[in-house]
């Protein structure tokens, strides 16, 4: 951003001035062949054997251009005649050249009206409310991340349009599942053409004198790579090949028909493919435009389109959460039949609720272009509004007022009084820089119960669903998103799942504000491909959900899933609220009291404390009346001498089963005989600094050769001395 802003402090030329020279330069003499080598440069990504995150850092370089920054290209070259003569090396070195140094311009340019506001805003502070409005909206819609992965679109559009089939085939000539086959067929060939270059390069030494052949494909060739008949595969070249010259696109907020039609036209009866994730968006997006022309089916594409979007929804969410626990179409319903409002999607884990409303909206053209009036109709139609029935619904859930009934007439009955309301804002399509607007735009409130809103697309949940596929570790993030709403700046919602599975996304109260960098979402992004488009590399980013695999924390959490009572939620997420030394020494303390009770038969015991409240761990053999009051008293005193409002006890037998629980919340209140009773009582354990569990049961003095007092049998060094070398 400090070199944008040289450059734009620097620039004497307008946006449309050097939009033009792009123009000219788009129309230069075998300028394709400039595209084609950008597009190889910025775009291809190499690996030697399992694919790596450092391998995918060349994705976030801020000196490559983007997809939005090549179609642009794209676009430019399509408004007038393809020239496909090759020119000398040195000229198209010198397209690239000046390509790069106007397209930096042009970031420059369109970003001026930012820039602008936010030095007025540094200067005076009264300026900052005007600082996200109309033209300054720009930048971070034309260069915001993007929303999906491309295997996303390849893979959804058959869900999407599944049930348009008849439309399809008729005014098409091919099936979405057809369509999709043949995508899927070109971007691999597309691959491997480059690919083949690229070896080629590498055995030779020498740069290719051009890479144009890497993106030329003609129908027969993608036809022998599919099951599909080539009259097909022409009939889905022509529906995605653009028409016309695309004259109408005069500036990066017009219209550019390659966005809808990515396939550009050249002799022999071949298409270029530049970018496979433009195919794919096509894919996913343009079906839907094709139909809305059809004044005939447009109220049924319509609806089949909403259809898709609450199905696809209820269905991640069910992946997670199992059928037993999600509600689909469930009406609020006041009295005896008047039914107040409606929940697209309810989850009811224990005493905790989400509610989910789904909406299928875009942006508009005009929105994209900075009509400030524009942005907020949209952002008001695709989200406010979804918003305002969201909460309309969890305020009644809350008030108690009215019963919450199925659309097959089942109701639904809480098994307790909700804690805590999620409110889930999902969206069906592509939304430039949601995150970013969500954070300018949105009006929301909360309340001790109702949570801020965690606004997002499919694509998102679809991505949270694959790796929190848990009810534990998704609602632990929606809390740590919903408690940290104004507190993270971040261009889009991958970057802090992606900063939550490496480092757990729980941000001390201490911050203000916590940036997070786009390229964060690197891991994220490997894990995604490995899962969803097999390629070779690890399914899972090295952090929370790998570092205590097998271990009895782990177990522990398990155990809470099984039976999501209000206590074991509260130590659940309580403990994924963590750091991972203080989770290590805490598997590590679970390790000791089970041991020693398995060889003593006795009560062990640890505990764990902070500003916010505490855990105790009692080890017993067996549950008992007397074991339920002194894990009862013990808790209660704690939470009485560290002056919190919450405390935790739980009780675990020697295979580390849990026994039973004591769930303390209510306010502070000082007592003389409370005073009394805990004077003297030891601090517990911090968790920021938790490197030891030792229970409240006295250890006699061992050697490191001595047998381990845990009854392992193993060496006093070779067991549990980690436990204890730092509390000696």
């Amino acid at each position: 951003m400090d070199r944008l802003g040289d450059i734009m402090r620097k620039m004497a030329r307008s946006e449309a001035e050097v939009f033009a020279e792009l123009g000219d330069l788009a129309g230069s003499p075998g300028y394709v062949h400039a595209i084609a080598q950008i597009c190889c440069r910025d775009n291809l990504v190499t690996y030697i054997n399992d694919l790596k995150a450092s391998d995918l850092q060349k994705l976030y370089s801020p000196d490559r251009l983007i997809r939005t920054e090549i179609t642009t290209l794209l676009g430019l070259l399509a408004r007038g005649a393809m020239d496909t003569t090759l020119p000398a090396a040195e000229v198209v070195q010198e397209y690239v050249r000046r390509t790069d140094a106007l397209m930096e311009e042009l970031h420059a340019a369109i970003g001026a009206p930012m820039f602008d506001r936010v030095r007025a805003a540094a200067k005076s502070p009264a300026q900052k409310a005007n600082v996200w409005h109309g033209e300054a909206m720009r930048e971070p819609i034309f260069y915001g991340a993007e929303s999906a992965f491309q295997f996303q679109y390849r893979d959804f559009a058959v869900e999407k349009y599944g049930r348009d089939d008849p439309w399809l085939q008729q005014a098409k000539g091919f099936s979405i599942g057809e369509a999709r086959t043949i995508a899927e067929a070109m971007c691999v060939l597309l691959v491997e053409k480059a690919t083949h270059i690229h070896a080629e390069m590498k055995r030779s030494g020498e740069s290719p004198t051009t890479w144009l052949p890497a993106f030329e494909q003609h129908p027969d060739e993608i036809a022998q790579r599919v099951n599909v008949p080539v009259e097909r595969v022409r009939a889905f070249l022509a529906a995605f090949t653009m028409r016309g010259d695309n004259a109408k696109f005069r500036s990066v907020s017009d219209f550019n028909s390659l966005a809808e039609s990515p396939l550009l036209a050249i002799d022999g009866g071949r298409v270029l493919l530049f970018q496979s994730y433009s195919l794919y968006e096509a894919l996913y997006d343009s079906p839907f435009y094709w139909m809305m022309g059809d004044d005939v089916y447009r109220p049924t594409a319509a609806k089949h389109r909403g259809d898709f979007t609450e199905a696809f929804t209820a269905r991640r969410i069910e992946h997670v959460f199992g059928t037993d626990h999600v509600h689909r179409n469930v009406n609020l319903v006041h009295g005896k039949n008047k039914i107040v409002a409606e929940i697209d999607v309810l989850v009811v884990f224990g005493d905790r609720l989400i509610v989910v409303q789904a909406k299928s909206k875009k942006l508009t053209l005009e929105a994209r272009r900075g009509n400030d009036g524009q942005l907020r109709k949209d952002f008001a139609g695709a989200i406010q509004t979804s918003y305002g029935q969201a909460y309309l619904c969890a305020d009644k859930i809350v008030s108690g007022e009215c019963r919450l009934v199925r659309a097959d007439g089942k109701e639904v009955a809480l098994p307790y009084s909700p804690k805590d309301i999620f409110i889930f804002n999902v969206i069906s399509d592509h939304y430039p820089a949601l995150a970013f607007q969500t954070r300018q735009y949105l009006e929301y409130q909360e309340t001790a119960q109702i949570r801020s809103p965690f606004v997002m697309d499919v694509f998102l949940l679809d991505a949270l669903t694959e790796m929190l596929d848990n009810p534990l570790r998704l609602l632990s993030y929606a809390k740590h998103r919903a408690d940290n709403t104004q507190r993270l700046a971040l261009s889009h919602e991958f970057t802090a799942l992606s900063f939550h599975l490496k480092r757990n996304l729980w941000i001390e109260s201490k911050y203000d504000a916590v940036m997070l960098d786009d390229d964060i979402a690197i891991d994220l992004d490997l894990a995604m491909m490995v899962r969803r488009d097999n390629v070779p590399g690890p399914p899972t980013p090295d952090g929370i959900l790998t570092r205590f695999a097998g271990t009895l924390f782990e177990r522990l959490l398990e155990q809470i899933e099984e039976d999501p009572n209000p206590l074991s939620l509260e130590l659940g997420l309580t403990l994924l609220k963590l750091g991972e030394d203080s989770c290590r020494a805490i598997d590590q303390g679970l390790k000791f009291i089970t041991r020693q009770t398995k060889m003593d038969g006795k009560t062990h015991d640890f505990t764990v404390g902070g500003a916010e409240g505490g855990i105790t761990f009692h080890c017993n053999v067996e549950p008992s009346d007397a074991a339920m009051a002194k894990l009862g008293n013990y808790c209660n005193l704690r939470k009485y001498a560290e002056r919190t409002r919450q405390w935790i006890g739980v009780s675990l037998n020697y295979e580390a089963g849990l026994q039973f629980g004591v769930y303390l919340d209510n306010e502070w209140k000082q007592s003389d005989e409370m005073d009394a009773a805990t004077a003297g009582m030891r601090k517990p354990m911090k968790p920021a600094g938790f490197t030891r569990a030792i229970g409240s049961n006295r250890v006699r003095k061992v050697g490191r050769n001595d047998s381990c007092p845990c009854g392992s049998g193993n060496k006093f060094k070779k067991c549990c001395i980690d436990i204890f070398d730092k509390s000696r």
